[in-house]
């Protein structure tokens, strides 16, 4: 972020050029900058600002005679810029009437989700989402274990309606990805289908039986069943919606290739990913915005993410846009503040 020391005119010429470049893609000139700034400067003068910001790290310069581009630390001071003077979010009563006409008078939680996910990927023209709150009643559908790091494994489980919850449990041992694979096989033979409560009781009783009726693959996972629902967070449902020709005009637009494309669209298919880095990403209720290079997995730095939380009147779910790193912010922004708005208004309502 730029310092207080820096003066209000350097700010206002990264902003102007983060806005240039973000229509038009193209490395944004000093004489250009001179020109959209309003400050009455030279391009000298201009281009001695950019010099002090490509110092900063804000921008660099892929050739010599080229303009400017910013970098993603160019990106997050702008984005800061914004959240600095950003005034509450304007009325949501626009988007609220839509999902209600959309939903229904009185809307089901898929068809609401549903409907903001399209909402989002048409304003931030990119992969609209939404999870919805903690399900307390949900069936059991797969379960998978992940090795993290010694004995430390992580756990993802499935329920009705494609809601995902995930933990980390420590089982004290080693255990190859293979017999974490088994363990996950033998859990979902046996108990898919069956309602969380079900599972649950269904793993304490087994476990209370003579262990010498199992053999040790069949003991390791039902110990790990046992770890895994011990205070597992409630099961939530993921909304996801970007047409595949509309993700193909914004690659196109942004230089992505069709690799980090693919990469992706892993991550919103595979859908427990998304809510891993949610997860890890927002730390209490609000606006979360990650900026390319500040995501933990190389693959996804191509891309921004803006997510913000809602209440529902018992809990929180999240709403948000990926987009690429080259995404109109100030646009994204107010629409994620916006539909969390509009959807904690519908579903109180419900509630």
């Amino acid at each position: 972020m730029v310092g207080p020391a820096v003066s209000d005119r350097t700010r206002r010429i990264l902003a102007t050029l983060v806005r240039s470049y973000i229509e038009t893609g193209e490395p944004v000139s000093s004489g250009t900058l001179a020109q959209k700034a309003g400050l009455n400067l030279s391009s000298a003068t201009v281009r001695n600002v950019l010099a002090q910001l490509e110092e900063m790290g804000y921008v660099w310069q892929p050739h010599t005679s080229a303009g400017r581009v910013p970098t993603d630390a160019g990106y997050r001071c702008y984005v800061d810029m914004l959240l600095d003077s950003r005034r509450s979010a304007k009325s949501a009563s626009a988007v609220e009437a839509r999902l209600r006409q959309e939903a229904g008078a009185a809307p089901l939680m898929d068809d609401l989700l549903s409907s903001i996910s399209h909402v989002l990927s048409e304003a931030g023209n990119g992969v609209g989402f939404a999870i919805s709150p903690p399900n307390a009643q949900a069936i059991f559908q797969h379960i998978e274990f992940v090795p993290i790091s010694g004995s430390r494994i992580l756990v993802v489980m499935v329920t009705s309606g494609n809601q995902v919850s995930q933990k980390t449990v420590d089982i004290g041992e080693p255990v190859s990805t293979s017999e974490l694979m088994q363990a996950a096989n033998f859990l979902n033979a046996e108990f898919a289908g069956r309602s969380l409560d079900e599972v649950r009781s269904g793993v304490v009783e087994r476990l209370k039986e003579e262990r010498s009726l199992y053999d040790q693959l069949l003991g390791l996972a039902l110990r790990l069943a046992s770890s895994s629902f011990q205070n597992l967070d409630r099961p939530a449902a993921v909304y996801i919606d970007g047409a595949s020709t509309l993700i193909e005009e914004v690659v196109q637009a942004s230089g992505i290739s069709a690799n980090t494309l693919k990469t992706l669209w892993r991550m919103v298919e595979e859908k427990q990913r998304l809510v891993r880095m949610l997860t890890e990403y927002m730390d209490g209720p609000g606006l979360t915005v990650v900026i390319g290079a500040e995501h933990s997995d190389p693959e996804l730095r191509p891309f921004s993410l803006i997510a913000a939380t809602y209440f529902d009147g018992r809990s929180n779910g999240t709403v948000g846009i990926i987009g690429p790193t080259r995404m109109r912010y100030s646009k994204a922004i107010s629409a994620v503040n916006i539909a969390a708005i509009a959807v904690a208004r519908v579903l109180r309502d419900v509630n």
